[in-house]
């Protein structure tokens, strides 16, 4: 008979979250060792539970939860039962227009990482950027999304290298302009074309996302290598993302655009 397995003080974050009844939630959040998992806070939205005030999104937690029966004997995804929550601490909740790209970040974890797929260099990577978050706003938060779209698409491995032609493997040459597309990979970019980066500003990004060294180096890296091209390098990377994302269209991106022409 299958035994129900437990998982115990899991590094976790919550990327959403919605009811179920009308004392529970279903959660969606992202752990360092198991991926992304989908869990049942049973009770979560009585005023006397312990996990109302913990489970918010883009807060540290650290999370128990008992895998069904059925799923340990199948190794099927199904919704695991949570049975405890902490919060970890470390950094306040973001405000305002960090708050917006933090929603951002989680939609494109929910819409691009398989459940029970571990990634824990990525999230030790979010872990890093939300917590640059809670203290960017404005155009400061730019360098930080280019961030972490590089190293989200990286991690699932939907980014070429950015050294080389995709198609060619030609090398870049440091002056000349690039592109980088959706169904082409990099390529020499069209001679009107504005979204491009030059040759050694794509070898710069390259570097830092080969930088070697504890968790916080290659974050630190690909912060200072975006800062100076993230602008050019946001319609590049949101379509590439789109287009691996599929339809609809993210939600967060609908309502920045909204927000923009209010």
């Amino acid at each position: 008979m299958a035994t129900a397995r437990r998982f115990t003080h899991e590094p976790a974050f919550v990327l959403h979250r919605y009811d179920w009844s009308e004392s529970s939630l279903i959660l969606e959040v992202f752990t360092r060792q198991q991926g992304r998992v989908a869990l049942v806070a049973k009770g979560a939205k009585k005023p006397s539970s312990n996990f109302r005030p913990v489970l918010l999104p883009l807060q540290p937690l650290s999370l128990t939860w008992t895998q069904s029966a059925g799923a340990a004997a199948t190794g099927a995804s199904d919704i695991h039962t949570l049975k405890g929550a902490e919060w970890v601490g470390g950094h306040i909740m973001p405000t305002g227009d960090a708050l917006l790209s933090g929603i951002y970040l989680n939609e494109l974890l929910l819409r691009l990482l398989a459940r029970d797929d571990p990634h824990p260099a990525l999230f030790d990577a979010y872990a890093g950027v939300v917590r640059v978050l809670a203290s960017a706003h404005g155009d400061a938060l730019e360098p930080v999304l280019r961030t972490f779209e590089l190293l989200l698409l990286q991690g699932i491995g939907l980014l070429p290298a950015l050294d080389a032609q995709t198609l060619t493997l030609d090398a870049l040459h440091p002056d000349a302009r690039y592109a980088l597309v959706a169904e082409g990979g990099l390529r020499a970019a069209a001679p009107k074309e504005r979204a491009s980066l030059s040759g050694a500003q794509w070898q710069t990004l390259q570097r830092a996302l080969d930088s070697v060294g504890g968790r916080g180096v290659r974050l630190a890296a690909l912060l200072q290598a975006c800062a100076p091209v993230a602008f050019a390098l946001k319609p590049q990377l949101r379509a590439l993302l789109q287009y691996h994302c599929g339809s609809p269209l993210l939600r967060t991106r609908q309502l920045m655009m909204e927000l923009q022409n209010l």
